[in-house]
């Protein structure tokens, strides 16, 4: 099927379907097939072992899972996380698979709590969507977050996504969905919406807080473009498939690096 004939197709089923900032991308998502490939060669390299790379003090770091994934998806990334001194915490939002916004409020929650039990402002790192609702946060709460780093996440104005994707999204808003995405509205997943984690993806204001971005050419899933900053200072190249951001060593070695660049540059800010 074209992307002309899915986007007539869906629009007929769908009328939340014709959004500009939600557009069709023929990705090549059979690259995705390769990604136990990703989780092999983390453990295969020394950067799983926490050798030579920077190391935490025991800063709160939350790990947020992608689109449909539950925080099982990240228990890597959090391990890994402990074993080279930060202090971890799972999102705890369930699976990734209801309205984003109240996706966000539950995340929140979790940012509130590490923050108060570490009494130090939260690194968020975020998967995909995951990443998108850490930026969220951080740009309403940064009283709670230092830094966000996001993963693969497709965090532009236009969201570029395989039709796999948008298809799974449009399904959560049908009445099959609704077992599983209990809180979603017919205008979730869509710029339709006027929550503050879309106002939040499409006219953001400007960050408080530290923002990086990771993003791989042979992303699968969304276009990579869509999950680049405008200042190339603020981005990371990695050599990965979209599922496999979770467990890949040059992914684990961007993140050592920007956590611990994000502590040095705390502790220089002026009081």
């Amino acid at each position: 099927m074209s992307t002309a004939q899915y986007s007539y197709a869906t629009a007929a089923a769908d009328p939340f379907a014709e959004d500009p900032s939600l557009q069709v991308s023929m990705t090549p998502i059979w690259r995705e097939s390769m990604f136990p490939l990703d989780w092999v060669s983390l453990r295969s390299s020394p950067v799983y072992y926490g050798c030579g790379i920077p190391r935490g003090g025991g800063e709160p770091v939350v790990v947020v899972p992608g689109f449909l994934a539950s925080d099982v998806s990240l228990t890597e990334l959090y391990w890994w996380l402990s074993r080279i001194g930060y202090k971890p915490y799972f999102s705890n939002i369930g699976r990734n698979a209801d309205c984003p916004d109240h996706i966000a409020g539950l995340l929140l929650e979790t940012i509130k709590r590490a923050h108060r039990e570490t009494g130090q402002r939260v690194r968020v790192v975020g998967h995909s969507l995951g990443g998108m609702l850490g930026r969220s946060v951080a740009l309403d709460y940064p009283e709670h977050v230092s830094l966000v780093i996001s993963m693969g996440s497709p965090f532009r104005d236009v969201v570029k996504a395989h039709p796999v994707l948008i298809a799974a999204a449009s399904a959560l808003r049908g009445v099959h969905g609704r077992a599983v995405a209990r809180n979603v509205k017919p205008s979730c997943f869509s710029g339709h919406c006027t929550c503050a984690f879309v106002k939040n993806m499409l006219a953001p204001e400007e960050y408080e807080v530290a923002h990086y971005a990771i993003y791989s050419k042979n992303d699968g899933v969304v276009e990579w473009e869509n999950c680049i900053e405008d200042d190339p200072s603020l981005n990371d190249e990695v050599n990965c498939t979209h599922i496999g951001m979770a467990f890949h060593p040059g992914v684990y070695r961007v993140l050592a690096q920007r956590l611990r660049q994000a502590g040095v540059e705390h502790h220089a800010a002026p009081a």
